[in-house]
């Protein structure tokens, strides 16, 4: 039998790997058999992830955009669940080092009409964490459900918040808000080592996720955080 050539055996290898590293719209799998695996490293008190790295129900769409990094982003496109989280839940991983209190923001964008109070909002959760809360000039505010008191205006439930970007600067920018006309950053405590969940669902249609982040203000700015380097993925 007539042996195959050295560069046609290495070009077979290249496709076949090509192949398989590729596992849903949008993505490219380096790391697990599936995105449900993967877990994002936290390193030097900071995560950013790209939120298109992960598996999607029906009712997610992936879109491309000059202003999105990473191969695109996902937008739902299904039915508003404006008083009911959980529809099209999404899970991500978190890998905790380094203890403490991380505030979250993530890099959205309005894709549903030219009103920056309409379609911009989803719903996030940590259900494992020590603690999850908004916080204003040092006042502290709850998700409805939790067992925790005050609680924003607007919807909350289950322990869910409603986060929310403002302004009629429709284009992706970082912005992460919970309470309705009393704009409350958000933060999640998390008190040891360990592997935490973080929740999202549909809220708005036409919310569109591009990334998020998580960081310790003690040792970063916005800026400093925003600028940093995609988080590392190992495989649960």
């Amino acid at each position: 039998m007539k042996l195959q050539s050295p560069l046609f055996l290495s070009l077979l290898i290249l496709i076949l790997s090509c192949s398989s590293d590729n596992d849903s719209e949008g993505n490219s799998n380096p790391v697990c058999s599936n995105f449900s695996n993967y877990v994002f490293n936290e390193k030097d008190n900071l995560i950013l992830v790209e939120f298109e790295d992960n598996e999607f129900p029906a009712g997610w769409e992936f879109k491309t955009s000059s202003s999105a990094s990473g191969k695109g982003y996902y937008v739902w496109t299904g039915d508003q669940s404006l008083g009911n989280p959980g529809n099209g839940l999404v899970e991500y991983k978190l890998n905790i080092t380094n203890p403490g209190t991380y505030r979250f923001i993530w890099f959205t964008a309005v894709t549903t009409g030219n009103n920056g109070t309409e379609h911009n909002d989803s719903w996030l959760k940590f259900p494992d964490a020590e603690d999850y809360f908004g916080e204003k000039n040092g006042n502290k505010i709850y998700p409805k459900g939790s067992g925790q008191t005050p609680n924003p205006n607007g919807s909350s439930a289950d322990g869910w918040f409603k986060i929310y970007r403002g302004g009629n600067d429709l284009d992706f920018k970082w912005q992460a808000s919970t309470s309705d006309n009393d704009a409350h950053n958000i933060y999640v405590e998390f008190k040891n080592p360990g592997v935490y969940t973080m929740q999202v669902s549909a809220r708005s249609s036409g919310h569109g996720i591009d990334k998020f982040l998580l960081y310790q203000e003690v040792s970063y700015s916005q800026n400093e955080a925003i600028s940093a380097s995609t988080s590392e993925i190992s495989c649960n």
